[in-house]
């Protein structure tokens, strides 16, 4: 009767030995970094609504705590859901009416996020090593040129093949998201003009909203089958539920050109340590 007993008190707390594990872990952090990352979660969640980068402030945290590669990237996307919720709040006013579009939109971006956690859950850690400096740059050199691509975007028109076409770039952009998303944000927002003829301001909180759903289902999938470091995933979600919210306020006032270049630089500049260190 005892290992009945032991297996019903560990079905109680979770799934078994791991949950057990990571539940008591949930209160081990130390509250030096729990401050850090409480204050990399904040900041990453301004950038994720102004700059649309949280990941180029909040992973290098994580690794500077010692997470290994994947399970950082894992454990920052469990807590950029409230990034999410935090954005939406503060964006009521530009989403006003929108409730149906966005539903819509947001689909197609939550099975996208879904496909892209599934391709990085079965690839090896490995290879998201090698391929995350690559990641980090390219997505610094997308946030330097966004002025430009942005008016790569076609102006929002009917047609079937339009409407294609814009939810497949839609889903390839959300798998982005799902596997790691820096700057996944600024290729959002090209897709988005394409297909709605809003002002940017409104398809800025659009895009927030169906972002925040595609990293929601990669965060499932990562909770359900992934290695969550859960005792960071509290102060750094509680950061990116205030820097969410204060995000869209800032973006409504301060012009985000100079900080842009600012942003795009420290991530080359991460991008080429992380790489030094990945591929010698």
């Amino acid at each position: 009767m005892e290992p009945m007993v032991a297996r019903c008190d560990a079905d109680h707390i979770g799934r078994g030995p791991r949950d057990h594990a990571a539940w008591v872990m949930l209160f081990s952090v130390k509250f030096s970094e729990a401050l850090v990352l409480l204050a990399a979660g904040t900041v990453g969640g301004i950038f994720s609504t102004v700059v649309s980068i949280a990941s180029l402030v909040t992973y290098p945290a994580l690794l500077a705590l010692g997470v290994p590669p994947l399970s950082a990237n894992m454990t920052n996307t469990v807590s950029l859901v409230l990034t999410g919720a935090g954005s939406v709040a503060g964006s009521r006013p530009e989403l006003a009416g929108q409730g149906r579009r966005v539903l819509r939109l947001g689909v197609v971006t939550a099975l996208g996020g879904a496909a892209g956690a599934a391709i990085l859950l079965v690839t090896p850690a490995n290879a998201f090593t090698m391929v995350v400096p690559v990641l980090i740059g390219g997505a610094s050199l997308v946030l330097l040129a966004q002025t430009r691509i942005k008016k790569l975007a076609p102006s929002a028109a009917p047609g079937t093949r339009r409407r294609v076409a814009s939810g497949a770039a839609l889903f390839a952009v959300a798998m982005y998201v799902g596997y790691f998303g820096a700057a996944a944000g600024v290729m959002l927002l090209v897709v988005l003009s394409a297909m709605i003829g809003e002002p940017l301001v409104r398809v800025n909180a659009i895009k927030n909203a169906v972002s925040g759903m595609a990293n929601a289902m990669a965060a499932a999938a990562f909770a359900l089958f992934g290695d969550v470091r859960w005792q960071f995933v509290v102060p750094l979600a509680a950061g990116f539920l205030v820097g969410g919210w204060i995000g869209p306020k800032i973006a409504r006032r301060v012009p985000a050109a100079p900080f842009r270049v600012f942003v795009s630089l420290c991530g080359l500049g991460l991008a080429v340590r992380l790489g030094i260190s990945a591929y010698r």
